[in-house]
């Protein structure tokens, strides 16, 4: 028996592995252009980068409710698959479709309306403005941002993975030159280059259109694929809107997107913060925060392999298999998140200097990524095993988790360590450490319960 165990893990870490690649690989080509982004320009300035960090947080807090309903999808078609049901898969895709671009529509008003409220929240009329703009031109990319994650989730289901790693590079190709020629315009581009040499510097707005054209590129790569993936007919009345499958996965995704409106509204808030403390605060408080997140979409992209995982054995009814891929993925995360934990503590100066040439900025982000450090493991595990549990169709307990954790734990530690004991733009990260330990160990455990038994699919397959 324990080889036997031995063996069907390893082929379970295998089968993850195939998956978590690429999609690890895709989500952290995601995050490399906010991260790109913030190298590009923070070699304008210590304004224009904290205008870029808050506005970036501002557009995800709004930004992840959609993302989080098109991941909602993920359980529903790879239960689908699963049970062997391709033409009710592809329903879902088309379904999906619609719904992201519904939200996209209602996200892009609550974004343009929220950033007005800036400087009455007291942040410094300079930043608002690059906030401002950096937000309004992200607008133009966020239905193909969601239109991605449901064409992500389809791919992954099928096991065609490549498309992503493609259409992510590419769109990462295309973002860091296109980044640096419109923020600091074509002045400093050589005489052959022509009429770009006359582009104006547009600053913050230039890396939100950078980004905006890069998601259309990526967007267009992942749907272009997916029309050659074989699939059994699709009628014309299947592809309209349909309200029963749009219910259902508004009650799957809703509570995935709101956990995640939780969790980056409480990030959010520590930029509000650290914005309130300064350009200088802000400006390091966003590079680091750029760096770990960079490390957390890799253990994201885990998660998201074990939800697909996980949903394809509760389609198949394989309760044992469910159980593997979800503390396989959980595993998984948690190994490669001690890793960067090691780097943060090995090398902050030099993963700092990376990200800026200002030296203050540079000396202020150390300590906070030593900080990191500490919650990086945590963090992978609150990642992925929020990915297992919505593999297994479990949303709403993860929203709860991330409301105590995060607003009922870490919002009042965070405030604590910043105004009662003084410890600046390092209490805020400190006040992260609280709750994602507590949100870790929430999701953990819930998964390890329903795991017991064999979880019910969401949907029957069809006759």
């Amino acid at each position: 028996m324990p080889s036997l165990l031995s063996t069907s893990v390893r082929a379970e870490l295998r089968a993850l592995g195939r998956l978590a690649a690429p999609l690890a690989a895709a989500q952290a080509g995601q995050a490399l252009m906010g991260v790109v982004d913030t190298a590009v320009v923070g070699r304008a300035g210590a304004v224009p980068l904290a205008g870029v960090g808050l506005g970036n947080a501002l557009f995800f807090t709004i930004a992840v409710i959609g993302i989080g309903l098109m991941m909602g999808l993920d359980p529903l078609i790879a239960q689908a698959f699963g049970a062997g049901d391709a033409r009710r898969a592809r329903t879902l895709l088309w379904q999906g479709s619609s719904l992201a671009l519904i939200a996209a529509a209602a996200l892009a008003l609550l974004l343009a309306l929220l950033t007005l409220g800036l400087v009455p929240l007291g942040v410094e009329p300079a930043v608002a403005e690059v906030a401002t703009s950096f937000v309004l031109w992200r607008l133009p990319g966020l239905p193909f941002l969601f239109l991605y994650v449901g064409g992500r989730a389809y791919l992954s289901s099928a096991g065609l993975t490549r498309p992503m790693v493609i259409a992510t590079v590419v769109a990462n190709l295309l973002n860091l030159p296109l980044s640096a020629l419109l923020v600091f315009g074509g002045a400093w581009l050589p005489d052959w280059t022509g009429t770009l040499r006359l582009l104006p510097a547009l600053g913050g707005a230039g890396a939100a259109i950078s980004s905006s054209l890069s998601l259309v590129l990526q967007s267009a790569i992942l749907f272009a694929a997916i029309r050659g993936v074989p699939a059994p007919p699709v009628p014309a009345e299947a592809r309209r809107p349909d309200p029963a499958e749009l219910r259902r996965a508004i009650r799957i995704g809703l509570p995935s997107g709101l956990h995640m409106v939780v969790e980056v509204a409480f990030f959010a808030l520590a930029s509000l913060l650290a914005a309130r403390l300064g350009a200088g605060p802000m400006a390091a408080h966003q590079l680091a925060l750029s760096l770990a997140t960079l490390t957390f979409t890799v253990a994201i992209g885990v998660g998201n392999a074990g939800s697909i995982r996980v949903g394809l054995c509760v389609g198949a009814r394989d309760r044992l298999g469910a159980r593997r891929a979800g503390l396989t993925a959980l595993g998984a995360a948690a190994g490669y998140m001690a890793c960067t934990g090691l780097l943060f503590v090995a090398a902050p100066g030099a993963l700092a200097r990376l990200m800026t040439d200002d030296a203050a900025v540079a000396a202020a982000a150390i300590p906070l990524l030593r900080v990191a450090a500490v919650f990086q493991v945590f963090d992978g595990l609150q990642g992925a095993g929020a990915g297992v549990l919505r593999g297994a169709g479990i949303t709403r307990f993860t929203l709860v988790a991330n409301l105590v954790g995060h607003w009922l734990l870490g919002a009042p530690a965070l405030l604590f360590f910043v105004f009662g004991l003084g410890l600046g733009v390092v209490g805020l990260w400190w006040g992260f450490v609280v709750g994602l330990v507590a949100v870790a160990g929430a999701l953990v455990w819930r998964f390890l319960q329903i795991s017991s038994r064999e979880i019910a699919p969401l949907a029957a397959p069809a006759d």
